[in-house]
C-alpha cells in the first residue's frame, strides 16, 4: 500500500517538538524520506530514531544561511527536496508600550527572515526537480490584532505577505507556497500550558478545546501531497473556530 507522500523528499524546521515532530512522524508513516532540522539536535535525533532508516537530523538554526545550505546538501544528498516545512518558530509576549527593538528584532529574525532563508535556500533544487511545496506556518495571530503580542504577530503577519508573494512569483516553476495558521495548538508554546487541552481558558472557542499538534500535521499533510496540486498561496486555518467568531456562552431555548 502507498502512502500519500512515496518517494518525496522532506525537510522540516524546528522538528525536535510539537508541531514539526508530529508532522516529521506522519510524513515518514506516508512514505515520505524526512530531514529532521533543529537547533535542538539530539531532541530531534530522540524523535528520528524510532523512525529509522527514512528519517535523518541536521542541525538547523534558521537564522543560519551556513545551516540552511547545510540542511539543503542533505535534501541534495538523497536526489531531490519535494517538500519544505517553515514550522521553527519562536514567541514572545510583550505589551507594545514595554516592547524593546531588540525584541522586535529577535521575532523578525526567527519568524520570518529564518523562513525566508529557507524558502530562497529550497528554490534552486525544487525548480530543478520540477516543482515542490513549501508550507509556511504562521499564526491566527496574522489574521486578527493580538494583545501583547505585536512583534510575534508582526513577524507572522511579514510571513503572511511572504507566502503570498513566493506562491506569485514561483508558480511558474511548480513550487507551491501555502501558509498553515495555527490557534491555541498544545504544545510547549501555548502560552501558560497545562498540558491539558480542554481548559476554562478554551471555552469559548467553538470547538472548546485547544488543538494537537497531529490535528496540524494532518493539515501539512494535504498541502505536502499531490492531493493539493492546484492549490497555492492558500490560506489555511485551523484555530478550532476561533476566527470565526466566539460562542455565545449560553444556550438558545424557544421560547
Amino acid at each position: 500500500m502507498t502512502g500519500r507522500l512515496d518517494k518525496k523528499v522532506v525537510l522540516i524546521s524546528g522538528a525536535a517538538r510539537g508541531q514539526g515532530a508530529a508532522a516529521a512522524k506522519l510524513f515518514v508513516a506516508e512514505g515520505a524520506r524526512v530531514i529532521l532540522g533543529d537547533v535542538l539536535v539530539d531532541e530531534a535525533k530522540a524523535v528520528a530514531a524510532p523512525l529509522g532508516d527514512p528519517a535523518e537530523t541536521v542541525k538547523l538554526d534558521v537564522t543560519s544561511e551556513q545551516d540552511w545550505r547545510h540542511a539543503i546538501s542533505a535534501a541534495e544528498a538523497l536526489g531531490r527536496l519535494d517538500v519544505l516545512v517553515n514550522n521553527a518558530g519562536a514567541l514572545r509576549i510583550r505589551p507594545l508600550e514595554h516592547e524593546t527593538v531588540d525584541g522586535l528584532r529577535s521575532m523578525l529574525d526567527v519568524n520570518l527572515i529564518g523562513a525566508f532563508l529557507g524558502m530562497r535556500a529550497a528554490l534552486p533544487l525544487m525548480r530543478t526537480g520540477g516543482g515542490g511545496s513549501i508550507i509556511n506556518v504562521a499564526s491566527t495571530s496574522a489574521l486578527s490584532g493580538m494583545p501583547y503580542m505585536g512583534s510575534y504577530g508582526s513577524s507572522k503577519w511579514g510571513l503572511r505577505g511572504l507566502t503570498r508573494t513566493a506562491a506569485v512569483e514561483w508558480g511558474r516553476f511548480g513550487v507551491r507556497v501555502n501558509a498553515i495558521f495555527p490557534g491555541p495548538i498544545d504544545t510547549d508554546m501555548l502560552p501558560a500550558a497545562k498540558t491539558r487541552s480542554e481548559e476554562p481558558r478554551f471555552a469559548h472557542l467553538p470547538l472548546g478545546r485547544a488543538g494537537a499538534p497531529e490535528e496540524v500535521a494532518q493539515l501539512a499533510l494535504f498541502l505536502a501531497s499531490d492531493e493539493s496540486s492546484y492549490v497555492a498561496g492558500g490560506e489555511f486555518t485551523i484555530d478550532g473556530g476561533s476566527m470565526a467568531g466566539s460562542t455565545p456562552g449560553y444556550e438558545w431555548k424557544p421560547e
